[in-house]
């Protein structure tokens, strides 16, 4: 193999290995930023969730609420009928079930509006 020969053998191998590293970047760049764009992109179209009117709200409206299962929207709903509207969130406190904890986990997503008529 001549002199010349190997330079450029050489400087094809370079060119190469910094395609390859390129690739290589730009590979992470968009395996790894799409997804975080992504992400980014889908948090800021999850908005708060309207709030629930507990002196209105069906059982599967209470439901919507994250921490609220089937059991204890059914007990809202029923401590709801028997004692009449609630008077503030903090009512719910009266409702078996719901404890301090629970309550300050879901009160941000409840409201206390007019009872219906």
């Amino acid at each position: 193999m001549t002199r010349t020969h190997q330079v450029r053998t050489d400087c094809a191998g370079l060119w190469r290995r910094t395609a390859l590293a390129l690739l290589a970047a730009l590979a992470m760049v968009i395996g790894f930023g799409v997804p975080a764009a992504a992400a980014t992109a889908a948090e800021s179209r999850t908005e708060t969730p309207a709030q629930v009117d507990i002196n209105s709200a069906s059982v599967e409206e209470l439901m919507s609420v994250s921490g609220i299962g089937q059991v204890i929207a059914q007990r809202i709903v029923e401590f709801r009928e028997k004692n009449g509207p609630y008077k503030s969130v903090d009512d719910l406190l009266k409702v078996q079930g719901i404890g301090e904890k629970s309550l300050a986990r879901i009160r941000e997503n409840l409201s206390v509006g007019r009872p219906k008529k």
